[in-house]
């Protein structure tokens, strides 16, 4: 049986469920993250598309697609940040605050060449996304 998470926007009318493991967590310090967030880091879980279902309030939902790889959706109602949609790479961001319950254990730090906020915890820091999600697989020193 796969196991299932779930998680709701600030106000609890979006509500979403996640099944399964999650492709890969971690930090994003890409500028566009941060300015999403209105942090110096955003938290990521990536899942399959088929692992994540709105089970409410699906019509609360807005989006916003500034470039082809993100469309960012959020709550009409309380504004809260529910998911982040990445076509390019077949995956969508559930936001680790979104969903408490999925414990986050993030294993790298994606666009650090833009950070702001400088992480020591010996994670692997990219200098964009690893080569399999489409980015250089290059790497930075922390």
């Amino acid at each position: 049986m796969s196991q299932q998470h779930r998680g709701a926007c600030f106000c609890g009318a979006v509500q979403v469920e996640v099944t399964g493991v999650p492709e890969a967590m971690g930090y994003c310090h890409c500028e566009d993250c941060r300015h999403w967030s209105a942090g110096p880091v955003n938290a990521f879980i990536l899942w399959r598309p088929d692992a994540v279902r709105v089970t409410r309030g699906g019509e609360h939902l807005e989006s916003y697609q500034r470039t082809p790889n993100s469309i960012r959706k959020w709550c009409r109602h309380c504004g809260g940040h529910v998911l982040t949609e990445h076509p390019s790479m077949g995956l969508i961001d559930v936001y680790a605050a979104v969903t408490p319950e999925v414990a986050f254990t993030p294993a790298l730090h994606v666009h650090y060449q833009e950070s702001v906020l400088r992480i020591a915890d010996g994670l692997p820091k990219m200098r964009d996304v690893p080569a399999e999600l489409g980015g250089s697989g290059a790497t930075l020193p922390e």
